[in-house]
């Protein structure tokens, strides 16, 4: 059984909470910038002081409404300024915050604010405010709705003002029944498998990880220069994570709630870390090259992506890059590479990737560019990082070692196992749940994993989307994915073979970049139904299927595979609105396709499409 652990470089005090983060920061960097706000014409820096007195300002509307410590508040929000003004203001408080993801559905939002008897919620947009209401008779604990961006009664004016005449000591009581132990959110799972799960993280946990992640990535989180854009959705415990080590460290943080003018956000905001998840680097690289080849120098650009992933993996070797190459790399930085670093704000230098591995080539191809990712593995439950790459020796193709204070043991049958005290303390409601994920003080991840001599953890799939094939051989489904959706071409694969006699994937295609490509091979007036079936587009997405291939055995790979119209989305129900995969729904939604795969053997072939 392996294990291994780093010692803690963060404490969390005795009498800290999330709160005490602002009033430390507006007492000792008052006037640094530690928020921007996007007003549509720029942005306009939030010093530490002024973000304090806004949060404080709204924490006394709550107390003014009757939300007293341990109450339940909602937040359904896009990522923006107002989703961290108000989580802090329900901190403030003593309250707890139930995050809702602004996507979700009258059901999922019923689930979310029952389950969690939420007295309150604050939704974004007049639309929410109706999805709230055509549930309400399944709320019976509701007593108030707030909305952001309701006309003449924007829910922060209207809780600012409500509360102008509560007395400042009253405020400091409500904060005072804090302690590290007390909950500061309920956020439920992903739910890919069953109804999502209330998972209870504490103020501990946060600044266990928030603290442990600044003091181990230090360089990155520099007062009064380091910034961070965040664009995720602040409903996943990923942005949450991020938002806090912001506050605590503090560095500027700004807010895009819409993906879509990421770019235009990314030059103007100019940060020095980016985060994400792989699909965002990989859109940033797939949409290079496909300009790259629109102006017909895609040539160029492949020899320059190679030579930058082979720098890469030179810096990893005793003798680092050779002298050719390196000319090389310094002729493609002037041609290519400082273009890319551009295109992602020009400034940093290091981005933080989570939530699914991102592929060891496209990891060199980013360090070898000068913009090193740096991958990192947690859950939930583990209130995000549980490990991570450190910033000055990254291992590519890993999720890092653990953070500082916690401990990983890979279990007999391969599962990780973590500990510490950054880990969720139950599941909302349901005790049964919560005590089957624990053994001996050790969370049961439902990862599979491994750890190699210096600490650094390799995850391998997930125990329960293990298939085992008729001839008995087990099959880990994310070592193959990951490498096939990495192709510019695939937008998401789900392989299958669960008791077949072999593994089949569905594979579901890039819009925008299929447009370019069929645009560039002559194919673009074909329509949709045969542009899918044409004999050089299956042939291209062969290639991707040959490269997942190629990191697994024969027996593993993928023998026949389907292209299936359309994609899979959270809207149409197929995926998370994290944008997990839920192969339950996959699978039966496409029975008939999955059976069409295994209609006749693919003598023959390592893979071929049906």
């Amino acid at each position: 059984m392996q294990e291994f652990s780093l010692p803690a470089r963060y404490q969390v005090p005795a009498d800290g909470h999330l709160p005490g983060l602002l009033a430390a920061n507006a007492e000792r960097h008052g006037d640094v910038a530690v928020y921007s706000r996007d007003g549509g014409e720029g942005w306009a820096d939030v010093t530490a002081r002024r973000f304090h007195a806004e949060v404080e300002a709204v924490a006394k509307g709550l107390l003014r409404a009757g939300i007293a410590p341990g109450d339940r508040v909602g937040l359904m929000s896009r990522t923006r300024y107002e989703w961290s003004l108000v989580d802090f203001a329900i901190w403030t408080v003593g309250a707890v915050t139930v995050p809702v993801y602004e996507t979700s559905s009258p059901e999922q939002i019923a689930w979310n604010l029952s389950d969690s008897g939420a007295v309150a919620v604050v939704v974004e947009t007049p639309e929410h405010r109706a999805a709230v209401a055509s549930v309400r008779e399944e709320l019976p604990a509701l007593d108030h709705v707030w909305c952001l961006d309701a006309p003449g009664e924007e829910a922060v004016g209207l809780l600012t003002a409500a509360g102008a005449d509560v007395p400042d000591e009253d405020l400091r009581a409500a904060t005072a029944t804090l302690t590290p132990d007390s909950p500061a959110t309920v956020i439920y799972t992903s739910g890919t498998t069953g109804r999502p799960k209330g998972c209870v993280l504490t103020h501990r946990a946060f600044l266990t990880v928030c603290g442990n992640v600044v003091a181990a990535l230090g360089p990155l989180f520099r007062t009064g220069h380091s910034s961070v854009l965040l664009f995720l959705p602040l409903a996943h415990v990923f942005a949450r994570m991020v938002q806090v080590a912001a506050a605590l460290a503090p560095i500027r943080l700004g807010h895009v709630g819409d993906v879509s003018t990421l770019t235009d956000d990314l030059a103007s905001f100019r940060p020095t870390i980016v985060l994400g998840v792989p699909r965002v680097f990989e859109k940033v690289y797939n949409a290079a090259g496909a300009k790259a080849r629109a102006g017909g120098k895609g040539r160029i650009f492949d020899r320059a992506a190679d030579t930058a992933v082979a720098y890469s993996r030179a810096l990893d070797t005793a003798a680092g890059p050779a002298w050719p190459l390196r000319l090389r790399h310094r002729i493609f930085d002037r041609l290519v590479y400082r273009r890319l670093r551009a295109a992602l704000g020009g400034r940093a230098t290091h981005a933080i990737s989570g939530g699914a591995a991102l592929g060891a080539r496209l990891g060199h191809f980013y360090r070898g560019i000068g913009f090193t990712v740096l991958e990192g593995y947690g859950l939930t439950e583990t209130c995000a990082p549980t490990a991570f790459n450190p910033w000055d020796a990254p291992r590519i193709g890993t999720v890092g070692r653990p953070l500082p204070g916690t401990s990983v043991r890979i279990a007999d049958d391969g599962e990780v196992l973590v500990r510490g005290e950054h880990l969720f303390t139950r599941y909302l409601n349901d005790e049964a749940a919560g005590a089957a994920a624990m053994v001996d003080g050790w969370f049961r991840t439902g990862d599979l994993g491994a750890l190699d001599e210096d600490g650094y953890l390799s995850i391998t799939g997930r125990k329960k989307e293990i298939l085992v094939t008729a001839g008995g051989k087990n099959v880990a489904p994310a070592v193959i994915e990951d490498r096939v959706r990495a192709h510019a071409l695939v937008a998401e694969c789900m392989v299958v073979g669960e008791g077949r006699p072999f593994v089949g994937a569905l594979i579901t295609l890039d819009d925008a970049f299929l447009s370019d490509w069929a645009a560039g091979e002559g194919l673009g007036g074909l329509p949709p139904e045969e542009l899918l079936r044409h004999p050089r587009l299956l042939a291209a997405v062969q290639e991707a299927v040959d490269q997942g291939n190629a990191a697994v055995s024969r027996a593993e790979s993928v023998r026949a595979f389907r292209v299936l119209p359309g994609r899979f989305t959270e809207e149409s129900g197929h995926l998370t609105p994290s944008l997990k995969l839920k192969r339950h729904v996959v699978a039966r939604d496409f029975a008939a396709e999955i059976d069409a795969l295994y209609d006749r053997d693919p003598r023959g072939g390592a893979g071929r499409p049906h």
